[in-house]
């Protein structure tokens, strides 16, 4: 890890006996992701219903930028906001994308993503669930890694604007200053199987 390269060496070399895991940085990102994307439309981009919100979402100077920047063309955006056609099959992934692009943009500028995770300074609870140890032969195997519950306070601002700026290198130090919370086995989780965020 950018962070501290040496947090894996008590274990060896990193996944040399089969441990499945990723770099709690990388844990932080897919989290970030998800909880972007469940915060957006449920309904698919299949449906009649999806592709109207998208197409409304997507109304504005930006929107439509967007969407020319996914291959849309102007001559199908007029009509679609103008409700005279509905996207072609092959636009439908197009209109998706940019609808996407655009909510990720719009959480990180409005700070909004930001005060959720900060939750007035109270915080976030953080689920860090341990790598994946079920091949490592039993003399190689740590016993002593369990599932860790730990509320964080304080990293939320700079973890946005890393994620934001994807920038893996800060995302992995922002993660060195989570587990520091831990213990002293906190080495043991700078790889994990995946973390969960409360919100």
């Amino acid at each position: 890890m950018a962070g501290s390269p040496d947090l894996w060496a008590r274990w060896g070399d990193w996944k040399k006996f089969d441990t499945r895991g990723m770099k709690g940085g990388e844990a932080l990102i897919l989290e970030l992701n998800r909880i972007v994307y469940e915060s957006g439309f449920s309904s698919p981009i299949t449906s009649t219903r999806g592709q109207r919100a998208r197409i409304h979402y997507l109304d504005s100077k930006a929107g439509r930028a967007e969407l020319r920047a996914q291959g849309v063309s102007d001559r199908a955006m007029r009509s679609w906001f103008n409700g005279k056609s509905r996207p072609s099959k092959a636009n439908l992934e197009r209109l998706d994308s940019a609808y996407w692009v655009r909510r990720r943009d719009n959480l990180i500028r409005s700070g909004s993503l930001k005060r959720h995770l900060d939750n007035d300074g109270q915080g976030r609870r953080m689920e860090i669930y341990p790598v994946d140890q079920s091949a490592v032969p039993q003399s190689r195997a740590r016993t002593n890694i369990t599932e860790r519950s730990i509320t964080v306070r304080y990293v939320w601002a700079d973890m946005v604007d890393a994620w934001a700026a994807q920038d893996a290198n800060l995302m992995d130090e922002i993660w060195d200053d989570v587990i520091t919370d831990l213990d002293s086995d906190y080495a043991a989780y700078a790889y994990v199987g995946s973390v969960g965020i409360s919100a």
